[in-house]
Formats: C-alpha cells, sequence, structure tokens
C-alpha cells in the first residue's frame, strides 16, 4: 500500500464502493476462475506470498477464521483476514494483523489494481465473458493486499461454495471443510452430496484437509475423503476422530473447552462465544493453526487460551445493549438458527424474548421460524435494506401467522420502529425495571444484523470529544 501518500485522489469510501458495487453480485454464480487466473498472472502471482488457511462449509466461515487468524497472530506470525459478508463497511473484509483496513488504505488498493482489473473485463467481454465480478475484484485487493503488506499467513473464508469460488486461486497449506448443508441451492446444487462436491474443492494437493462435524456424515463425508484421497492431500483430519472437543462447560461471557488435535490435548480453553457449535469451530481453528505455525508438536495453552479467549465476532450471537438484552445474529437457515436456539436455550433464562426478523426472499423463510418459535415470545416482522433481495414484510408476516399464530406476530415494516418496539414490549412487561429475563433477538439475515447494528451501536459524541472552547454552544 502507498503509506506515505494514501488516497492521493482524495477520493471518497462510498464512491468506490459504488464503482464495484456496479458489478455483478456476489451471489452471481459463474463456474470459472479464468479471471482471477489472468488478473493474478498481471499482477505477478502475488497468492504464492504467503502460507493460506482456506474456509468452506454452510456454517460457521467467519468465526471459524477469525479464531484462526487470532491463533497465528498469537504467535508472531503476520496475518491477513478475507471474511464476508460485512455487516457496516465493505472495509471489514479485509485486515492485516488484526485490524481492517482503513478507507483510504481500501481506496488505495482499489486505485492500485484497478487498471488490471479493466484489462482482465476487456479480455473477458472480447471472448464472449463477463467482466469481473463484485466479489472477484473484492477477492483480488485482498489478495494484493496480503503481499503487499507482507503477510505470513492469510485466512481466507470461501465466499461461496468452493470448486469455483473466486478465492479457490488460492492452494491452502490447511484447508478446512465446516459442516456442509442445504444452502443457495440454486447455485451449488439441489443435493448436499452436489454441495459437498462443491465444498470440496478446496481441498488441493499437498494440504491438510480439517473436516468438520458432518449433519449428513453418511452422504458428505465419502464425497470430502474421496476428494482428499484423488488430489493427493497431506493429511486428513476429521471432527470426532483425529481431533475431537473433549469437554465442553458454559461459562460468563463464552465457554470453557478441552481441545484435542494430532499434536496434543489443551485442557480448559476458554473460548468468547456461546454454542457447542463454537468450541467446535474453534477446534478446527487450532488444528489449522497447527498446520501453518511453524512449531514441532502442540502449540503454547497459554498462548492457545490468550487467543481464543479475546475472539469476538459481530453479527454471532452478538451482546449489543443490556437492559433489556439486546442480541443480533445473522443466521439465515436452518442450521445456523438451531446453533442459534441452543445457545440461547443453554447460556440464557428468559421469560419473555421478543424476536425482530427480516430474511430474504431465497431461505428457507418457514422452517427457520420454525426452528426459532420454542424459544420466542413473539415476534415482530420487518425488512432490511437490502431492497432487491429482501423478502417483503406482507409476505413475511403470512408465513409467520402460519408458524407463529397472528396473535403473537406484529408487521412493522421499518426495521428502526421495529426494534424500538420490541423493546417496548419487553420494558413494558419488565415489572423491577432492571431487564433482568426479558431481550429481544434481531435475526434472519446478515443484513438485518448490519443494518441493527449499525443503529444500536454506541458511538462517541465527536462533539464532547473537541476541547471544551471549540464545541457547539
Amino acid at each position: 500500500m502507498s503509506f506515505e501518500y494514501p488516497n492521493r485522489g482524495n477520493k471518497k469510501l462510498a464512491d468506490v464502493y459504488r464503482d464495484i458495487m456496479k458489478r455483478a453480485p456476489e451471489h452471481d454464480f459463474d463456474p470459472s476462475l479464468d479471471r482471477m487466473r489472468a488478473i493474478l498472472d498481471l499482477l505477478g502471482h502475488p497468492e504464492q506470498s504467503f502460507r493460506v488457511i482456506h474456509i468452506t462449509g454452510t456454517n460457521g466461515k467467519g468465526s471459524t477464521a477469525r479464531m484462526a487468524e487470532a491463533l497465528c497472530r498469537a504467535y508472531g506470525l503476520r496475518t491477513g483476514l478475507y471474511t464476508s459478508p460485512h455487516l457496516e463497511s465493505v472495509t471489514e473484509r479485509i485486515a492485516i494483523d488484526g485490524q481492517q483496513l482503513s478507507e483510504d488504505d481500501f481506496i488505495d488498493i482499489y486505485d492500485q489494481v484497478k487498471d488490471f482489473i479493466a484489462l482482465v473485463d476487456a479480455d473477458s467481454v472480447k471472448h464472449g465473458g463477463p467482466r469481473m465480478s463484485f466479489f472477484e475484484v473484492l477477492t483480488t485487493m485482498a489478495i494484493w493486499a496480503f503481499a503487499d503488506a507482507p503477510v505470513d499467513v492469510a485466512i481466507v473464508e470461501v465466499g461461496m461454495g468452493g470448486r469455483w469460488d473466486a478465492t479457490n486461486v488460492l492452494d491452502a497449506d490447511a484447508a478446512i471443510i465446516g459442516p456442509v448443508d442445504m444452502d443457495h441451492m440454486q447455485w451449488l446444487g439441489d443435493t448436499v452430496e452436489k454441495i459437498a462436491g462443491e465444498k470440496s474443492g478446496i481441498i488441493k494437493q499437498g494440504s491438510t484437509a480439517i473436516i468438520g462435524r458432518q449433519p449428513h456424515e453418511e452422504q458428505v463425508m465419502p464425497i470430502l475423503l474421496d476428494q482428499a484421497k484423488n488430489v493427493g492431500a497431506a493429511a486428513v483430519i476429521r471432527d470426532g476422530e483425529e481431533m475431537e472437543v473433549v469437554s465442553r462447560t458454559p461459562a460468563v461471557g463464552g465457554q470453557v473447552a478441552t481441545l484435542r488435535t494430532p499434536n496434543g490435548t489443551y485442557e480448559d480453553v476458554p473460548i468468547a462465544m456461546f454454542g457447542e457449535h463454537q468450541a467446535h469451530n474453534a477446534l478446527a481453528a487450532l488444528a489449522a493453526a497447527e498446520v501453518v505455525v511453524p512449531v514441532a508438536g502442540a502449540l503454547n495453552g497459554d498462548i492457545v487460551a490468550k487467543a481464543l479467549s479475546g475472539v469476538r465476532v459481530p453479527g454471532r450471537i452478538e451482546t449489543i445493549r443490556t437492559s433489556p438484552t439486546i442480541i443480533l445474529d445473522g443466521g439465515h437457515n436452518v442450521q445456523a438458527v438451531t446453533a442459534l436456539r441452543a445457545a440461547i436455550e443453554e447460556n440464557y433464562n428468559f421469560q419473555q424474548l421478543v424476536g425482530v426478523v427480516s430474511m430474504m426472499a431465497d431461505k428457507e423463510v418457514e422452517d427457520v421460524l420454525g426452528v426459532m418459535e420454542p424459544v420466542l415470545s413473539e415476534i415482530i416482522v420487518t425488512q432490511n435494506s437490502w431492497a432487491p433481495r429482501v423478502m417483503k414484510a406482507e409476505d413475511l408476516e403470512k408465513i409467520a401467522d402460519r408458524v407463529f399464530g397472528s396473535d403473537r406476530v406484529t408487521r412493522i415494516d421499518d426495521l428502526p420502529d421495529a426494534i424500538q418496539a420490541a423493546v417496548d414490549k419487553v420494558d413494558a412487561a419488565d415489572e423491577t425495571g432492571v431487564g433482568y429475563g426479558r431481550g429481544v433477538l434481531i435475526f434472519g439475515s446478515f443484513v438485518t444484523a448490519g443494518d441493527a447494528r449499525r443503529l444500536l451501536k454506541e458511538t462517541p459524541n465527536k462533539d464532547l470529544l473537541k476541547p471544551k472552547s471549540e464545541r457547539v454552544k
């Protein structure tokens, strides 16, 4: 990056983001890596300058990625982290050494690669193909930023699928396959076997395949193992076989778990996130870190504990306010909300929990609401900000009526008003005035969680940060 002169043109992030957003969206699935290979060739193959932890799966990718990154950084490795989607700002997607890119650095990276992107666009269009997509551009920027930093290891989350995902130009040292379930069926296939086939594509020759618990083990595991064998993976590490969560106990702010990997057993590791699924995500991250951290044998238990105790993931069972408790979660499919429900039942004792939900129209809405119905006192249906994809509140209301009964469903089209109404409901029922045992759960999409986070996140008063003499009178 041009650290001496970042953003010399004084561009605004909104303008750059708008320029990138004009491209095909990240869920526009095109089974080709030709454009990514072409631009990396033009850039001199920056992807070959660092080691890679590559992560796919239906859920848990972001949490696993952040835990793996924290473990590597705790050992003194310089890290790059590439995740999606973002909640509030596109700059969240690319981080170096635990810090997301500043707006100026994001703009600077785009300026450095945009002319190469234009060359690839022109060549692709000339031969009847599309321009580079939104996700391909961001992936190119991440790889270039990591090489330019430079980083020792990049922890990269797949956007969708695996085999044809833009990130699969990377050859992973550790390839993590999280739980494979039904999601993105219109792009990845209508059976769990087809989806597993797509996700298995990140396992490459010489990589260590780290395979999480599989809800459809009989159908999925043979596909993943065949891929590892056929490409010549260096090793296969399976949750429940070569590695395991030996024990776990809920604790304040998360849980404590004992984790066993091929290199050793890590006793009483604090994990700063709720839910059994997060213990298994931590296990996969730990196994991957053992592959890329240059240490013989097991990692240091104290370093592991310190790293994992500090990882918190925005938008994943995130308590954003207290009194009353307001929880945000981006869960949008059955597997994700099943884990969410289990975590709530295990770690909270709500007498009253009001749900605020907005989902995308292409999701299994009725199934998701059915999973959450037993833990919600009532639900408020609304709409998030992604107008092209969001399910209209009136349509969501009809589905919610079938699941909850109309007496437990309220429709409020505007998300801010929906959140306020939910808070008003729990406040009205709170005779003590302290909010204990009462809460609001906002869920259904990462867009919903991001919208709510912007509304609810506490931010400093800029006027109060000024010297007293300069404050507004």
